[in-house]
């Protein structure tokens, strides 16, 4: 089984300062045996949050732990980018970033329901024929 990493995820296990790091760190540790995967657009992302907070020397830590097989990049398509704007549209009413919703898109993509994160937009977005599906956060 596979499970998404987002940014918010990463982010909370390099800070050890942030509010969510011993639930991401409990968290990641049972998810060892899983098939993480994450985006080129987190990974930029993460690179630009980790860098800006906690400087080059964590973000390059950061980089090295992706290059070392922690997680499978997958990258985002043209379609991708195309299902990520219809997801937009479709919740207008909430605040979804372009990564969040270029993630959205490739978890669906991939078959992929499971998410560790802490940004509460994985909580809220639906999908499926009627938006009947929603994504399975972890930590709960």
């Amino acid at each position: 089984m596979s499970v998404f990493i987002d940014t918010s995820a990463f982010y909370a296990l390099a800070d050890e300062s942030d509010r969510s790091h011993r639930r991401a760190r409990t968290a990641y540790g049972e998810l060892t045996q899983e098939r993480l995967v994450t985006t080129d657009h987190v990974l930029v992302e993460c690179w630009f949050l980790i860098e800006s907070r906690l400087g080059r020397k964590a973000a390059i830590e950061f980089w090295d732990a992706l290059r070392a097989g922690i997680v499978r990049i997958a990258e985002v398509t043209g379609r991708d980018l195309e299902r990520a704007r219809e997801s937009v549209e479709r919740f207008p009413d909430q605040t979804f970033s372009l990564v969040d919703a270029t993630s959205f898109a490739v978890m669906e993509r991939e078959g992929i329901d499971r998410v560790f994160a802490f940004d509460t937009h994985f909580r809220v977005y639906r999908f499926g024929k009627a938006n009947e599906r929603r994504f399975d956060v972890v930590p709960t």
